[in-house]
């Protein structure tokens, strides 16, 4: 079993959620910030607590989020 952190959850949910607004799937996401879809599906649960801050930036544009969405 994975430990999941609070923030790491709500920013997954939030990554979710904005993903489902704009139509794509892990996949498409996955590739445009070239990760392993598995691996940016366990972002998206919140099961990486400690995910590169490189990774959160480029999905968290990918996504057209702004900083202060997280």
């Amino acid at each position: 079993m994975t430990m999941k952190s609070s923030s790491a959850v709500a920013r997954g949910k939030k990554f979710q959620e904005a993903r489902e607004r704009l139509h794509l799937t892990q996949q498409e996401v996955a590739d445009k910030v070239d990760l392993n879809v598995s691996h940016y599906a366990k972002i998206e649960r919140g099961e990486i607590p400690k995910t590169a801050y490189e990774n959160i930036e480029n999905i968290r544009k990918a996504l057209k989020l702004k900083p202060n969405d997280l």
